[in-house]
């Protein structure tokens, strides 16, 4: 079968799926609202971006009806992807939709932000994270492992608000729905972590740079974003800073009792903004997220 047949056929064959799935509602505690519908903007950010690396088509193709009206993503491309790489990410793909189609049954949810997922909006992030420009620009789109790299950005940090957000919440059904969520997520950042670690000493040609120091720098441009301490960790750390204080390989990120960390709203829009402010949008986000956490912090 001819590749533009493989995804036109692949698409569709999703797309009905998607349609097809049936939604539950469940009551839902008005204070746990907003912690609810928050996520959405980081799980929009990781349909998009998985669904065009895996399949060069976004929600607009496979779930409008989860978009909300809301605009299409800027520059998302198709992947040049192996194809175990590509398998797992369409996974990763199909299961964002899940979320965002389960976190919509509990709570009205929000149009889609304007996301730029443009190769030149990762190569900022990449040489914020490296401390130079790299040349040529990091492209999440060039090759599998690339997109991998890429893709270390990606579920973590809504992994971290998940841990945040499920202690402030009321609810039982709100609790459950997180916790839920906060397992796959974790999953897929595990997964990626993994496929990583096994490249970890492995030299990204052509920047010299290997796939663990790349982890490293953008966790600590994570922390450094973030604002409060360190709540991330590359795939290499010192020994003293790994499990029980005794190794150095680090496939899963921890605290201290290898317990996973939080972050707050606050914390994640500083990131995702790429700014270290909530009040500053840009990058990924170029008019700042939806909802009415996000929203709250920026200019009326």
């Amino acid at each position: 079968m001819a590749k533009s047949s493989y995804f036109t056929t692949t698409t569709a064959i999703v797309t009905l799926l998607v349609l097809l799935l049936p939604k539950s509602y469940c009551s839902v505690p008005k204070e746990d609202i907003d912690l609810l519908e928050f996520p959405l903007n980081l799980e929009y950010l990781e349909a998009e971006f998985f669904l065009y690396g895996s399949l060069g088509v976004g929600l607009d193709t496979v779930a409008p009806n989860l978009t909300k009206g809301g605009p299409t993503p800027i520059g998302g491309q198709l992947a040049v992807l192996d194809s175990v790489t590509r398998d797992v990410i369409l996974q990763f793909a199909l299961q964002e939709v899940g979320h965002l189609r389960a976190i919509q049954s509990v709570v009205e949810g929000f149009p889609r932000p304007l996301l730029n997922l443009s190769a030149a909006t990762f190569a900022q992030v990449i040489d914020s994270a490296v401390g130079k420009k790299l040349n040529p620009p990091f492209d999440p789109y060039a090759s599998g492992l690339h997109f991998l790299i890429a893709s270390y950005l990606v579920p973590y940090v809504g992994l971290t608000g998940y841990v945040g957000a499920n202690a402030k919440l009321q609810g039982p059904d709100s609790r459950r729905l997180v916790a839920g969520l906060l397992g796959v997520e974790s999953g897929q950042d595990a997964v990626i972590r993994a496929l990583l670690y096994e490249r970890a000493l492995e030299v990204v040609h052509p920047y010299g740079i290997t796939v663990a120091e790349f982890t490293n720098r953008i966790s600590i441009l994570r922390n450094n974003l973030g604002g409060e301490g360190v709540k991330d960790e590359g795939l290499l750390v010192p020994p003293a800073d790994g499990a029980e204080g005794r190794i150095s390989g680090n496939v899963l990120a921890g605290d201290p009792n290898s317990v996973a960390y939080d972050r707050t709203p606050e914390e994640i829009l500083r990131i995702v903004y790429g700014s270290g402010s909530e009040k500053i949008p840009g990058g990924i986000y170029p008019n700042g997220g939806n909802g009415n956490i996000a929203k709250s912090h920026l200019p009326k």
